[in-house]
């Protein structure tokens, strides 16, 4: 009898522990869920920074690229070409004159207005100057020209215009 007591008690044991083992199994298994889902949330979060980082980047790129294009040369003379010729006064258009003149190696650089190009045959305008020219500009407050080329010096300093009709 003593016997079948022990046999009933161990079994019971055995029952009781295989349930939390069941119990345990289902909080690890839950835990482990939990974690993969936590680390799903963090790459995901860092998936959503680095393309807000590489947007940044491209944003930051391409601002400095207009920037660049903006700063070259042939941009700016043509923005002060068109400063003079839709100025709203006199002075003011002598103001963008005297500034313009600071990109050439001289107020006498020669300007050339291509009239009609056949290959690479070119026949011109009258020469003139820069000087002249931006003072034309001022006077007909119209800009009907555009550049087509610019020759620099070793500084840097544009020394002949070429523009075309």
């Amino acid at each position: 009898m003593a016997m079948v007591a022990l046999l009933i008690m161990f079994s019971a044991g055995c029952k009781s522990k295989k349930q939390a083992g069941d119990i345990s199994d289902a909080d690890a298994e839950k835990a482990k869920m939990e974690q993969e889902a936590r680390q799903r949330e963090l790459e995901a979060e860092r998936r959503r920074a680095e393309e807000e980082r590489l947007a940044r980047e491209k944003a930051r790129a391409e601002a400095e690229a207009a920037a660049a294009a903006a700063n070259k040369p042939e941009n700016k003379l043509a923005d002060y070409f068109e400063a003079i010729a839709n100025a709203s006064s006199t002075s003011s258009a002598n103001s963008s004159i005297n500034e313009a003149l600071t990109l050439f190696s001289s107020p006498d650089a020669p300007v050339l207005i291509v009239i009609s190009q056949s290959g690479s045959q070119k026949d011109y305008d009258r020469p003139t100057t820069i000087k002249e020219y931006l003072n034309y500009l001022k006077d007909q407050k119209k800009n009907v020209n555009r550049i087509s080329d610019l020759q620099f010096d070793a500084s840097g300093k544009i020394k002949e215009v070429e523009l075309a009709k």
